[in-house]
């Protein structure tokens, strides 16, 4: 991974400085910030690889950039790009077309062709992750992927969602990443955006099994994060949710070498652990805790507790060193 920030340049000369930096780090463009806006600028950025994707984390004062038929042509590396809007706002241009991007929006645009992006001013500096990929690397026609180039896929609803949802955790996550876990989620990411693309092209069927049945079982381990709450979250609700046999989410999970109850009460004992932990949850008994997660039982719940850290709960909590008043 490398890093690069105006922290250590003088002021007057930052947005000189990052103009030089970012056409070197990504492509040639041409970028441009107001003048009273450029005495404030200040930008850093994280660049690293996960499989055949680069990832770009940036986080930055307002600026815009260009890229023109000029710039086009003498440097194209021909990739796909991808953008979450982590923090702030983003208006993008391309095709003919503008979106604008609010957080957790995505937007998909080329680098064959020419292209304006605009971070509006903010009360923080804005923050986005960008990944680039080669053409390829998506299995959906060419010509139906540039009917989607800067067309805004909301971050809170659908398929997007899912996709929004692992790229803003990935941003958090990336820098405390190893390769193997970066190229893992590579594949995880790619899998869900292909989904996600492929739904609003209406071209699900030219997905390959593989890819849906990761990006399926992606869906439903968020689902089950979502809903580890309530008492009623069974087989049953999980299939019936995701338009599934009961037998077929079985049998995804049997994939990963675990069951559905088995994987559902590994959450919810991590999430009471971790509450447990929090001295800020001190006065909350312990059989509360265990209810807002799930448990209806406190006798199963200290029981099983119990068989996945080898200690009692109210053992737990006071090696923790949190009070409680159980």
């Amino acid at each position: 991974m490398n890093v690069v920030s105006t922290d250590k340049v003088p002021a007057a000369e930052r947005f000189t400085f990052w103009r030089e930096v970012s056409s070197k780090a990504w492509m040639p463009k041409d970028a441009h910030c107001e003048a009273h806006l450029a005495a404030r600028f200040r930008a850093q950025v994280a660049i690293g690889e996960m499989g055949p994707v680069q990832w770009t984390l940036l986080t930055t004062t307002p600026y815009s950039v260009r890229r023109t038929p000029e710039l086009i042509r003498r440097c194209d590396p021909e990739t796909f790009l991808l953008s979450c809007t982590i923090r702030g706002h983003v208006v993008m241009e391309q095709n003919g077309r503008q979106a604008d991007f609010a957080v957790g929006d995505l937007g998909l645009y080329h680098s064959s062709r020419p292209y304006l992006g605009r971070l509006l001013p903010a009360a923080e500096p804005s923050r986005l992750l960008i990944l680039s990929f080669p053409r390829s690397s998506l299995p959906l026609p060419p010509r139906d992927l540039h009917d989607l180039t800067t067309v805004r896929m909301p971050g809170d609803r659908g398929i997007g969602s899912l996709s929004s949802r692992i790229l803003r955790q990935l941003a958090r996550h990336l820098p405390k990443l190893s390769d193997t876990e970066t190229s893992r989620l590579s594949t995880l990411a790619l899998d869900v955006l292909t989904l996600a693309l492929a739904d609003a092209l209406g071209t699900e069927g030219l997905v390959p099994p593989h890819a849906r049945q990761r990006a399926l079982t992606t869906r439903i381990h968020a689902f089950i994060h979502d809903n580890l709450s309530d008492p009623r979250l069974t087989p049953g609700t999980i299939a019936a949710a995701h338009h599934i046999s009961r037998s077929y989410l079985h049998k995804l999970f049997r994939r990963q070498g675990r069951t559905v109850a088995g994987y559902i009460r590994e959450r919810r004992l991590e999430r009471c652990r971790r509450d447990l932990a929090d001295p800020l949850l001190a006065a909350h008994p312990i059989h509360a805790i265990a209810a807002r997660w799930g448990f209806t039982s406190p006798a199963h719940f200290s029981q099983a507790f119990r068989d996945a850290y080898g200690l009692s709960p109210r053992q737990f909590r006071r090696d923790s060193g949190t009070v409680h008043p159980d």
